[in-house]
This record gives structure tokens, C-alpha cells and sequence, in this order.
């Protein structure tokens, strides 16, 4: 069953706005929906950094979709709290939540002030917060001594049904080894070539079988001058290597280590056109490598415009197939 869903970007709008945007999606069709989670936004110009988890209670509530988020537990969340918040979440919803997790950012995780540890240490870590929320999950008491420490944790409100938890990669490499691990994979949109090689690296590492979603970055206006504007002034940072996106600490360092990204840069990353056919092409490849939920992230700040266009011309040829 495909689904298609609209991605709320906390770093870039009021949750207020948010949740108007996600009942309006729900009403132009959109199947499904996803959470960013972040404590700064990327730039100083996206502004914004509401709380995912309160969030995602009144989101659920206001509409029937499926919600997803992306987490990184073991720094500025504690694994045993967010096992309780996804459990609660899943029991109020039943089947509508799902879980990904991810090693994080500095940007994110540095206001601790604990230490940033490595990108070995912090998938060590990751796994470590993964065993303990299923172990938490399952009913268990849990005592754990490692790069996380939880001392006889035991949850009582637990879900009849568990969340699936997706492991978040970029690169092959990471896919490979969540494929070991994770319930599912997930992924963002970038060349098809490359986006193929996560793919087969997820399947080979042990994803085989597994459901596969992937947040797609786009950016619809009624020019294409204006939908290259709007993709460079609010989402050129993230062209940036993935291993700039998880060091870097503050939104003034992303202001400045992306001031010279230009616009013609933007579109190796971010599908850029005001054609929704074009937009349609270019999800229908992306559904033919076997993602079964395309969150669609318009990057740009015309939401209103994005969710009226693709209910009414993409949506419904997409889940043709569903």
C-alpha cells in the first residue's frame, strides 16, 4: 500500500501553522505525515524550532493520518523517555506511529554540553538506545551500563501493538549496517544513482523484505524562477555533506558555511520545477526502486500553493497504485 505524505518542518514554520498545514494536506489527500525534530533550525532564516512530541499528540488528533519523526536518542533524549513517548503516542493511535532514529547533530545535540562523540561512538550509542526502547517496549526492567545509562526502568503504559522503529541513513554505508537492525529504512531524495546504492545497501545489510520510506525535497511555486529562489534562500544548507550537517553547532555556522552554495547547486539535491508533471516523474522513479511512503517536503515557504497543486494533479496519480 503506497502512501504519500506531507512532511512538517518545525525548523521553518509556527507548530500553530503546522498543524493547519496538515489538516489541509489530509483534505487535498495526503495519506500520511511526518515530524522533523529539532531544538535550532538549520538557518537563521528558516526561524523556527517547535517541540515535535506535543506536536505530534495534536496533530494525530486533528487528523486520520499516519506520523512518523525522526529521533536521536542518547544525548538530548533519553532513550527510556522517548520509549515512553513513542508508547503513548501508539497507544492513543493505534498502528498510525512509526519511530525513525538517527546519530543526530551537533546543532541539536550540543546543548547538553556534553561531549560530541564520534560517528563510531554515536552509532554505538544509537543501537544502545534502540535495545533498550524495545527492551522497555516488551515489558522489561531495564539496567544498562554503556555510552547511556538507565537504572531499573520499567514502562507500564505500554501499546498493544509496538511502533516499527526505521533506521535514518544517508549514505550506503549507514544503510547497510541499520539494515541489521531497523524495522525499515529510512532515506532522503538525492540523484537516483546515488539513492540506489542506499537502497541495495539497506537490502543487503539485512533490509531485504523490510519497508523502505523516503522524505523527498522538493520545491513547487508557479515559476521556476520562484521555485529555485525559494529552495536556495530556505534549504541551500542542506546540500551540504552529511558530515558538515552533523558537526557544525550553531545556525550562523550553516548561514556561513552555505553562503556561496548557488542556485544552480540546489537542484542536485532538490527536485526544482513548477510543473507538477515533472514532479510526477520524477516520485514515480522513486516509487520504482520499492518505497512504500514518498513524504513530500516543499522546501520553499509557499505551502498553501504546493498542497492545492499536488492534491489536485499528483496525488491522485501516484495512488493510482496504491
Amino acid at each position: 500500500m503506497i502512501k504519500i505524505g506531507y512532511h512538517a518542518s518545525h525548523e521553518q514554520f509556527k507548530p500553530s501553522t503546522l498543524l493547519a498545514n496538515v489538516q489541509l494536506a489530509e483534505q487535498a489527500g495526503f495519506t500520511a505525515g511526518s515530524s522533523s525534530d529539532h531544538f535550532h533550525p538549520w538557518t537563521n532564516q528558516q526561524g523556527e524550532s517547535g517541540f515535535a512530541w506535543s506536536w505530534l499528540g495534536a496533530a494525530m488528533q486533528a487528523t486520520s493520518l499516519t506520523f512518523g519523526v525522526v529521533n536521536a536518542p542518547g544525548q538530548r533524549y533519553h532513550p527510556a523517555i522517548i520509549a515512553q513517548a513513542a508508547a503513548t503516542l501508539a497507544d492513543m493511535f493505534p498502528e498510525r506511529f512509526w519511530l525513525a532514529v538517527g546519530s543526530g547533530q551537533t546543532l541539536n545535540e550540543h546543548i547538553t554540553g556534553e561531549k560530541w562523540p564520534s560517528k563510531a561512538d554515536r552509532n554505538t550509542r544509537l543501537k544502545e538506545c534502540v535495545d533498550i526502547i524495545r527492551a522497555l517496549w516488551n515489558g522489561e526492567c531495564v539496567t544498562h551500563k554503556g555510552l547511556v545509562t538507565v537504572e531499573e526502568a520499567i514502562l507500564y503504559s505500554r501499546p498493544a501493538v509496538k511502533p516499527l522503529i526505521f533506521g535514518a541513513a544517508v549514505t550506503a554505508k549507514t544503510a547497510e549496517w541499520v539494515g541489521s537492525w531497523a524495522d525499515g529504512l529510512l532515506t532522503i531524495s538525492q540523484p537516483i544513482e546515488k539513492l540506489q546504492e542506499v537502497v541495495e545497501a539497506f537490502r543487503r545489510g539485512g533490509g531485504e523484505g523490510k519497508p523502505m520510506h523516503l522524505k523527498v525535497q522538493l520545491s513547487y511555486a508557479e515559476t521556476d524562477e520562484a521555485a529555485l529562489h525559494g529552495a536556495h534562500e530556505q534549504w541551500r544548507v542542506n546540500i551540504l555533506p552529511n558530515n558538515v550537517l552533523t558537526e557544525l553547532r550553531m545556525p550562523d555556522q550553516f548561514d556561513a558555511a552555505s553562503q556561496f552554495v548557488s542556485e544552480d547547486e540546489i537542484v542536485s539535491m532538490i527536485n526544482v520545477s513548477s510543473d507538477p508533471a515533472r514532479h510526477l516523474a520524477w516520485l514515480t522513479d522513486y516509487l520504482d526502486l520499492g518505497f512504500e511512503l514518498l513524504t513530500l517536503h516543499n522546501v520553499n515557504r509557499d505551502q498553501q500553493r504546493f498542497i492545492d497543486a499536488f492534491g489536485e494533479s499528483v496525488l491522485p496519480e501516484l495512488l493510482k497504485t496504491a
